[in-house]
C-alpha cells in the first residue's frame, strides 16, 4: 500500500510543506493531485498554485468565496455537500490509481470541526492502492488517522 504522511499542528506551514512534497514528486515525473478543503475560492494563493498545472492538478469543490465558518447555516449545508463531493472524488482518485501522490489539504480540519466523521476519512484512505502515496494536512489529526500514517510531522509555532 502507498505511504501516508501527515502534516499537523497549530503552527503555520502545513500546506507549504505538502506543496513542497508535491513539487518534488512532479519534478520526478510523478502524477500529482491536490484537493483543497475549507479554502474557499477567493484566496490569492490558488492563483499561484494554479500556475503549477498541468504537472500538478489542483481541485477545490467549495463554491463560496468566503471562509466556511463565516457562512450562513444554509450556505454551510450547501458547502458540506460540495465537500462530500470532494471526498468522493478523492476516493475515486485513490481507487483508480490515477495519480502517484494525492494531497488532501486541510482534510483533517473537516474531522476536527465535525464536518465529516473520522470513519468517513478512513473509508477514503483505505481505498488507496499499492503505489499511491497520500499526504494529509490540518491542525488536528485524530488518533485513528494517526495510526494509519507512516510519517507524522508536527508543526508548532516556536514564538
Amino acid at each position: 500500500m502507498g505511504k501516508m504522511q501527515i502534516f499537523t499542528g497549530e503552527g503555520r506551514g502545513k500546506t507549504p510543506a505538502a506543496l513542497g512534497e508535491a513539487l518534488m514528486a512532479a519534478a520526478l515525473g510523478k502524477q500529482v493531485v491536490i484537493i483543497q478543503f475549507l479554502k474557499g475560492r477567493g484566496l490569492q494563493e490558488s492563483l499561484y498554485q494554479r500556475r503549477l498545472e498541468p504537472e500538478i492538478k489542483l481541485f477545490r469543490f467549495e463554491k463560496s468565496d468566503c471562509d466556511f465558518f463565516a457562512l450562513s447555516e444554509e450556505k454551510r449545508k450547501e458547502e458540506i455537500h460540495n465537500i462530500r463531493n470532494g471526498l468522493n472524488f478523492a476516493k475515486k482518485v485513490l481507487t483508480t490509481g490515477e495519480c502517484d501522490l494525492l494531497v488532501l489539504d486541510e482534510v483533517l480540519e473537516l474531522v476536527g470541526n465535525s464536518i465529516i466523521g473520522e470513519d468517513d476519512l478512513k473509508n477514503v484512505l483505505e481505498a488507496r492502492g499499492e503505489y499511491t502515496d497520500v499526504i494529509l494536512t490540518g491542525a488536528q489529526a485524530p488518533e485513528g488517522i494517526r495510526e494509519m500514517a507512516d510519517a507524522i510531522s508536527e508543526i508548532h509555532r516556536a514564538r
